[in-house]
């Protein structure tokens, strides 16, 4: 199941992710691909405000992993752009993954073989022939627990 939305401002984006962020739970992996500024570190910043984390999110391109334990549960904001021609193995992304926050990965295909089962991954494409600020953003659920989140969250967003 892939369900898109079309958004035209950053706020629209900073809503989603301010809206997703009640629905998660420690452990959850969202994953967040696609183009160059389309709006994967301005999604997170909403994700951030919805969990009550009061730092500014900022994007983890040079540090590769931001963590962010003041909200209601942690956020771990990576970037793993920089690891392209490889590297990740080092990160110990698993105990990311098994900790007691959110994961959120930018660019995820570059540890695709790190990358566990289940998640919710969301493609973010620009669609400039429509206008500089228009977007498209596809929902890809793996697994039961993110299947039912993303309707819930499509639910919300669209009711």
């Amino acid at each position: 199941m892939t369900n898109t939305l079309t958004v035209t401002s950053a706020d629209q984006t900073m809503a989603i992710g301010e809206k997703l962020a009640p629905l998660l739970a420690p452990r959850d992996l969202i994953l967040l691909d696609g183009d160059l500024g389309a709006g994967k570190t301005t999604f997170t910043k909403g994700l951030g405000k919805g969990l009550g984390i009061k730092r500014p999110i900022k994007s983890p391109t040079f540090t590769i992993i931001r963590e962010y334990q003041s909200g209601r549960i942690p956020l771990y904001h990576m970037d793993v752009y920089r690891l392209e021609q490889g590297g990740g193995d080092d990160l110990g992304l698993d105990e990311y993954f098994n900790g007691d926050g959110v994961n959120v990965v930018e660019w995820s295909k570059f540890v695709a073989d790190q990358i566990p089962a289940n998640y919710l991954r969301i493609i973010f494409r620009r669609d400039d022939s429509k206008g500089d600020n228009v977007r498209t953003i596809s929902f890809d659920p793996k697994g039961d627990r993110f299947e039912s989140l993303t309707n819930q969250l499509l639910g919300e967003l669209n009711g």
